[in-house]
């Protein structure tokens, strides 16, 4: 074989196997939108979430819609659904200025069971100390920590509810739902406490509103369980407020168990030095002690010498309007907290859709599963005593 015919033949293999790189090249780019990403239909049951995932690349940008209504863009779908219906899918996928639609359907059916709208489980409750700890729910002595969930959960499980104390600051309880409550158009749940309009002749919204933070979480791995990683607090009216102080931390000190309950008979006399506390902004005081509460207002399950919460705290809302102590008024806040007004009012409805993550930038959860609250304020407020959250219960507005 001359050299000149050897030649050739190497042109011709390099000809050849760069036609057949760009063949692949072009396979892979046409790749990039398959002719299926969506199964033909999917089937899920009234509040269960239904995730579908793409596996598409980063670089695609993904519009999900339901008829016009666009449900999400993120790469993956999380759907849920209080209703009973089908719902037409459209799945909008734009990658290197090509676009492709791809159609499909949720079936969402009836649950087999049966679902409470209302608090199905206590997992947690530590609240701060208090007029009320110790007595609401009532501590026996020995109890443990795992006495007084239990005693949390009797109170406010279900339809038929008493009601927890949370304390001063920082006092919280954690709770849960036998489904996930969704995040629809509008407000998704109501928290039961037990503030109540005064009559105040120049504020409409005020009388006892004790605000309690609200954390919420989406049970992502679905253990049954709150996870820390999980929770996204609810922003409120006060939330990005110059007042509102996040990270606060509070630590409070056994008292000594030798003093004595205050002593007079005017509803006004206090023990103004009962219980210490410390903050993590070089702050201390007392709680005080009066006379309509005569237990320990420290949680007599705690055995340390001290104990710390923590979390968001938002500005002293109770103020003295008689000027001389004697009628103390706590403003409402305008909207996302706990016992912060009547529970027959819109204000105690909750939108899932306020939840933030820790840098303060809201977040699309399809739903949670899970509620903390946990008391925002650290004021005393004269002879009622410390600001204390209560809760009576709470429920899934969707469910009826």
């Amino acid at each position: 074989m001359t050299t000149k015919n050897l030649f050739k033949i190497a042109l011709f293999s390099i000809l050849f196997l760069g036609f057949g790189a760009c063949d692949k090249d072009n396979d892979t780019e046409e790749n990039l939108l398959p002719a299926e990403v969506l199964k033909e239909s999917y089937t899920i049951d009234r509040f269960k979430v239904l995730n579908i995932a793409t596996n598409l690349p980063n670089t695609a940008k993904l519009t999900w819609s339901v008829k016009d209504s666009i449900i999400s863009e993120n790469a993956d779908l999380d759907f849920i659904s209080p209703f009973q219906k089908n719902y037409p899918l459209t799945l909008k996928v734009e990658i290197n200025g090509e676009t492709k639609i791809y159609n499909s359907s949720i079936n969402v059916t009836k649950e087999t069971g049966t679902y409470s709208k209302y608090i199905s489980n206590v997992f947690d409750f530590r609240p701060a100390v208090g007029q009320f700890t110790n007595e609401i729910p009532q501590y026996t002595a020995g109890n443990t920590e795992a006495n007084m969930i239990s005693a949390a959960k009797k109170a406010i499980v279900g339809s038929n509810t008493t009601m927890i104390s949370l304390g001063g600051f920082g006092g919280y309880v954690v709770f849960g739902f036998d489904h996930t409550i969704p995040n629809m158009d509008g407000r998704d749940f109501k928290v039961l406490g037990n503030a109540f309009w005064g009559n105040e002749a120049n504020e409409a919204r005020a009388g006892s509103c004790e605000p309690g933070i609200i954390m919420v979480a989406y049970d992502r791995n679905k253990n049954g369980k709150p996870d820390q990683d999980e929770w996204y607090e609810i922003a409120g009216s006060e939330y990005f407020k110059s007042t509102t102080i996040k990270n606060y931390e509070i630590t409070y000190f056994k008292p000594d168990a030798s003093k004595s309950p205050v002593a007079g008979t005017e509803f006004w006399q206090v023990n103004t030095e009962y219980i210490k506390w410390q903050d993590n902004a070089g702050k201390s005081g007392y709680k005080v002690q009066n006379v309509f509460h005569e237990q320990n207002y420290y949680p007599l399950w705690i055995a340390d010498a001290s104990y710390t919460l923590k979390g968001t705290r938002v500005a002293d809302n109770f103020y003295d309007q008689s000027g001389e102590g004697s009628y103390w008024v706590g403003r409402s806040f305008e909207f996302g907290y706990a016992d912060n007004a009547p529970n027959n009012d819109e204000a105690s409805n909750i939108d899932i859709s306020w939840a933030v993550d820790k840098n303060g930038k809201y977040v699309k959860l399809p739903g949670i599963d899970f509620v903390k609250i946990y008391t925002a304020i650290n004021q005393e407020a004269g002879w009622l005593g410390e600001v204390s959250t209560e809760v009576s219960g709470a429920y899934d507005l969707h469910l009826n």
